[in-house]
């Protein structure tokens, strides 16, 4: 996935550019084909000529060159040959780096993706009547979008029809799809603190005034909400990032009529919402919502794929005839044949298939990297965050050594991810991802860390 900003000053080829160069230089070997011009351009909705001039770029600097009937392919990835090098010091260290252990807290397996199936769906749907000579519904094909709102309705108690769905490219995507649909009438965001730090970002970068709202044990603190006098809130309900609480449905009740009131609107982030261990999903906030203050936000990300980049939005009437007077002809950002799979992954059965599936396989991994914390750290650790997700989040019990945590994790080829860094800079927890792994390789990496915990706890 590359980060390419339409709204950046930076110009577009040039930020293709930095991502290319930088994917080569950490995944690529010699010889190796990337992705076509029209792939790219397809995937991210970029015009031919703006990922021509970053290829050709890519070429004039050595990274790649063309040969016929292959396309692009790496010409070299061991860059301490270059007389003139074009990659900073962090980058060199990266490529040097072998990671051995990722406890990355939103990553799914590699095996969990059901890619022969996928394959076999996308020949079904090449092989039927696709148009690929016009451009396609900004706001998604009408068929996933009957499926998505389909399985929203029974799975998630979501009040909506396919015309109230748009299909967007990631979570970003959506956040900056909405940003731009109401900044004209809401220009700061009340956001919950600790908070994701992504939809913090995608606000701030359009100039929204970002006001911190504390959490307690039942979700947001509705009087400090009150007194910020926003009228724009950002909340993930179901299971707080990243304190994992949840909000009861009196306060759900209290936060909607909050929104009447001052004619406001909440951007419901259901985070996690599918991948839930130990009580029954919780029903969305939106369910609840009679007066049209919901702003609904899904991902497959977490639960399929974070890199077939599709998410969603459930709008309400008021934004959604904004949008479709405003944006009528934004081009879709997700490319046909992957809303057609998707659609056709749905609307057969597969999708409650996959989902039962990822469930059951990361609720034994949760289950078994639970019990070995417990066995290995004992006393020394509390845990914070367990029950939904892809991660479990522990802190110290014990006066405890961060620094020197970084330091041995990284001595021994294994990657650490911490909440502070995540959340807005304050709240600190481990955070212990297990979806990544195999399930027989998450006891080698938990004795591993164990021994490093335990190295840094202050006598």
């Amino acid at each position: 996935m590359y980060i390419i900003e339409q709204e950046n000053k930076k110009p577009l080829c040039i930020q293709l550019f930095q991502e290319l160069k930088k994917d080569i230089i950490q995944n690529y070997s010699i010889g190796e084909k990337i992705p076509s011009i029209r792939k790219i351009a397809s995937t991210y909705n970029l015009s031919k000529n703006t990922v021509e001039k970053a290829f050709s770029q890519l070429v004039v600097e050595g990274y790649i060159d063309s040969y016929p009937k292959s396309g692009y392919v790496v010409t070299d990835t061991n860059y301490n040959d270059f007389n003139n090098k074009q990659y900073t010091q962090v980058e060199e260290n990266e490529i040097k780096e072998k990671i051995l252990y990722d406890f990355f807290p939103a990553r799914l397996a590699k095996d969990s993706f059901p890619l022969k199936l996928w394959k076999r769906l996308f020949t079904k749907v090449i092989n039927e009547s696709l148009d690929f000579g016009m451009y396609q519904d900004g706001q998604g094909e009408i068929g996933l979008r009957e499926q998505i709102a389909k399985y929203l309705i029974k799975s998630r108690g979501v009040n909506c029809n396919a015309n109230q769905i748009v299909i967007c490219n990631g979570f970003a995507d959506s956040m900056g799809l909405v940003a731009r649909l109401i900044k004209d009438s809401h220009k700061d965001l009340a956001i919950e603190f600790p908070g994701y730090h992504i939809a913090r970002k995608v606000f701030d970068s359009h100039n929204y005034s970002i006001r911190n709202i504390s959490v307690n044990k039942t979700g947001i603190n509705l009087d400090e909400l009150n007194q910020s006098k926003s009228r724009l809130v950002y909340i993930t309900p179901s299971h707080q990032y990243p304190t994992g609480v949840t909000m009861p449905i009196t306060k759900r009740i209290k936060l909607l009529e909050w929104a009447k009131k001052v004619d406001g609107f909440i951007i419901e982030d259901d985070y996690d919402s599918e991948l839930s261990y130990i009580n029954r999903p919780i029903p969305s906030l939106q369910g609840l919502d009679k007066d049209g203050k919901v702003i609904y936000v899904g991902t497959f990300s977490k639960s399929l794929s974070p890199a077939i980049r599709v998410s969603y939005l459930v709008l309400p009437l008021p934004i959604l005839d904004k949008f479709k007077t405003f944006y009528e002809s934004r081009a879709s950002r997700v490319c046909l044949t992957t809303q057609k799979v998707l659609e056709k992954f749905i609307e057969d059965g597969y999708w409650d298939k996959h989902l039962r599936k990822i469930r059951t396989s990361n609720k034994k991994k949760h289950n078994l990297m639970r019990s070995l914390l417990k066995d290995k750290l004992g006393t020394s650790m509390k845990i914070v965050t367990q029950g939904a997700g892809l991660s479990i989040l522990i802190n110290p019990t014990l006066p405890f050594d961060w620094d020197k945590l970084k330091k041995l994790a990284k001595n021994e080829k294994m990657k650490l991810h911490y909440a502070k860094e995540r959340s807005g800079g304050k709240w600190q927890a481990l955070m212990m991802g297990f979806g990544g792994f195999q399930e027989e390789e998450i006891e080698v990496a938990i004795n591993l860390f164990s021994k490093i915990w335990n190295k840094c706890i202050i006598e």
